[in-house]
């Protein structure tokens, strides 16, 4: 039989051959037909239906080999990046734990009080402040990678792996104690060209001037910022509170072999060099005295108490030990993370609800928890970890033992909430233990109703 093929391509929906109508969707399969002109019937190019078989078959085994090659270098790639953020929140968990426990140590009561280290103890309430920061940046960081898996984010090694090598500010806790350890070898070296037997003005005279001068140290009435209340923040960058820059001034003259006192008056902490002349301390020299100096402008601020010391009250004054002088550092830090975590809720005072609830007549009648302020939780987290070290040094003070129990109302942990106020009542005063106790009621009352939510319950606790 002869037959005629033509080939074609085929653009229109239908077309007729031999009065036969024929889709060319169909036809568009294969792209490129013959046909039989005698018999009117349709024939594959077998050849080119056996290529492009061929080609799609290669093409999938192409994306199959892809998909083996790099499924297991991408899932291997993402598991490492999971176990090193892992490892790396573990270790900072780690740091937070030995901090606390060496911090602990170092102010325990089995210990004399003039064998504590100041420095030590600070900057290991440093050290553990800073590594639960780290750990709520690698929870985001982690969140992050979840969230956006095709993008890439540098998480390198730690290059540290106990909390006597981690960093602080570039430096470690060894290194910023050598940091006040080169202060005072400054003003020995200050001290050189001065006469052999320098006597106790002289030697102030030469802190002072490696202090304000050369190390360009700035006292702030409070702590505004976390630069200025920590101990490593303010040896880098000189700004600090004046219970901060008391503590510098201490120990630098401790590595000198110079006693030196303390004692809070009023809102104000004192410090100034035992000695038997006192007389010498508040002796105007070039416009100022000693005493002056060293205390900053509060000592003649009629507003303060501190304005009233002279050379006759100074030795009336209580001496703070070593364990008040880290109370009074963790009670600003208290103050100034509290001031940030109720910024959204100006003037807002932790002993606020006490009051109002024992005002409130009708309290237990409709319990609800959503009434608590929000605040925000990582500086009330500070917050309160400031307030546990400070019980640690306190464990008797009833009043903080109300402003921690408060912090964790705040925070929503009722039942530690509960207790911590319920010992609170046992040392609080009468009258302030009579405030105590309608609040602790209704805070078991938002212990059930947070547990009545938690098993799924909706509405509210309704109490009879």
């Amino acid at each position: 039989m002869l037959c005629s093929s033509v080939s074609f391509v085929c653009n229109q929906e239908t077309m007729m051959v031999h009065g036969a109508s024929i889709n060319c969707h169909f036809l568009g399969i294969y792209g490129r037909c013959g046909i039989d002109l005698q018999s009117g019937s349709w024939f594959e190019n077998e050849k080119e239906k056996r290529n492009k078989q061929i080609a799609i078959s290669t093409n999938i085994a192409k994306i199959k080999n892809k998909r083996l090659s790099i499924s297991p270098l991408a899932s291997s790639s993402a598991m490492a990046k999971t176990q090193s953020s892992s490892s790396r929140a573990e270790l900072y968990l780690e740091v937070r734990k030995a901090a606390r426990e060496r911090y602990t140590a170092e102010i325990s009561f089995q210990s004399k009080d003039k064998d504590i280290s100041l420095a030590k103890a600070l900057l290991y309430i440093a050290a553990e402040d800073e590594a639960f920061s780290a750990i709520k940046q690698e929870m985001d960081a982690q969140s992050f990678r979840s969230e956006r898996r095709g993008m890439s984010l540098p998480n390198d090694a730690l290059e540290w792996d106990s909390i006597e090598s981690m960093p602080l500010s570039g430096k470690n806790i060894n290194e910023w104690l050598a940091e006040i350890d080169t202060i005072a070898e400054e003003v020995k070296a200050e001290l050189v060209p001065r006469e052999i037997g320098c006597d106790l003005i002289e030697v102030l005279d030469a802190v002072n001037l490696v202090l304000f001068e050369s190390r360009g140290f700035k006292r702030l009435p409070l702590p505004l910022a976390s630069k200025c209340a920590y101990l490593h923040s303010v040896l880098n960058s000189g700004h600090c509170s004046a219970i901060l820059f008391s503590i510098i001034y201490i120990e630098v003259c401790r590595r000198l072999n110079l006693t030196i006192l303390g004692s809070r008056v009023g809102e104000d902490f004192l410090i100034w060099p035992q000695t038997g002349y006192p007389e010498k301390l508040f002796k105007v020299t070039s416009g100022n005295s000693i005493f002056k100096v060293v205390n900053g402008s509060c000592v003649e601020d009629p507003r303060s108490k501190a304005s009233d010391i002279n050379s006759n009250t100074l030795s009336g004054l209580e001496i703070a030990s070593n364990r008040d002088i880290i109370g009074i550092a963790l009670a600003n830090l208290i103050r100034l993370h509290w001031k940030r975590a109720s910024r959204s809720n100006h003037g807002l005072m932790l002993t606020s609800p006490l009051r109002s609830v024992h005002i409130d007549n009708d309290k237990f009648s409709n319990c609800d928890g959503s009434k608590v302020p929000l605040l925000r939780p990582q500086d009330l987290r500070l917050a309160i970890m400031a307030s546990e070290r400070l019980l640690v040094l306190q464990p008797h003070n009833w009043a903080l033992r109300r402003d921690h129990g408060m912090m964790l109302y705040y925070r929503r942990d009722y039942a530690e909430a509960v207790q911590e106020l319920s010992i609170c009542m046992a040392f609080a005063p009468e009258e302030e233990a009579e405030v105590l106790e309608p609040f602790i009621e209704k805070l078991h009352l938002l212990q059930l109703e947070s547990s009545w939510k938690s098993l799924g319950q909706k509405g509210r606790l309704i109490v009879p």
